[in-house]
């Protein structure tokens, strides 16, 4: 009984390595304590500074998890996939939403009540390094955008944000087909105008390749060099 089911169908929704660690009674109170729901695409699953009462597990789909930074600005932060937690911090008391998240297509979500999820970890020790070591990566994640803002040019923060779409873990969402180059331009924390303008540079370098609205990095070593020197 290593899956994360849905309690009411009885139906497995998806499996993840982090929930491989409770028992059937430890599954059976986590499902108790959470409600799954179906979000269509670019609908809105929380909002930064509303209440949040719980932490969220994708069970399948894709969703960006954005900073709104003023009325039509904003930061896209990460990309949340199949097995991924979001809203992770409301589990330390952290009781509003301090970013938005909205599916990039059809997604199913498990809104797991923190309190229960707490219990659950200071229970299970195991299944506690698991989460963290999953959400250690989104530590890293954040200190690369600050990094982008703070010192790089945009050549490199838009090499840093092809990078990070284009990273394997993502190599089976096909992201780029669910992205505008807006949001490309979000998540390099540069104008739309800029993104297109050194896309097209980027390809005419011979470093990546531009198919449709895929985009295909055929020189990681040229787009690597970019990034680390800003």
């Amino acid at each position: 009984m290593d899956h994360f089911y849905d309690y009411h169908t009885d139906r497995i929704e998806n499996k993840s390595e982090c929930f491989q660690a409770l028992s059937p009674e430890d599954l059976e109170y986590l499902n108790k304590n959470k409600t799954q729901i179906e979000y269509l695409k670019g609908e809105t699953i929380f909002k930064q500074g509303a209440f949040a009462p719980h932490v969220l597990h994708v069970n399948n789909g894709l969703i960006r998890i954005y900073l709104q930074t003023g009325s039509t600005k904003q930061i896209n932060i990460r990309l949340a996939k199949q097995g991924d937690f979001i809203a992770f911090s409301s589990v330390f008391d952290e009781n509003i939403y301090t970013h938005s998240a909205v599916a990039l297509k059809d997604s199913t979500i498990c809104m797991i009540d923190k309190e229960a999820l707490r219990q659950l970890l200071l229970k299970n020790p195991d299944f506690a390094m698991r989460i963290t070591s999953r959400n250690y990566r989104d530590e890293s994640r954040y200190l690369e955008i600050i990094a982008n803002v703070s010192y790089k040019q945009m050549r490199g923060k838009l090499a840093s944000a092809l990078l990070y779409l284009s990273a394997p873990e993502f190599e089976n969402e096909e992201v780029y087909q669910f992205l505008s180059r807006q949001d490309i331009a979000d998540f390099a924390s540069i104008t739309v105008e800029s993104a297109i303008k050194f896309i097209k540079e980027f390809e005419k370098e011979g470093i990546i390749n531009l198919d449709g609205k895929n985009i295909i990095i055929q020189d990681k070593k040229a787009l690597d060099e970019i990034n680390r020197i800003g």
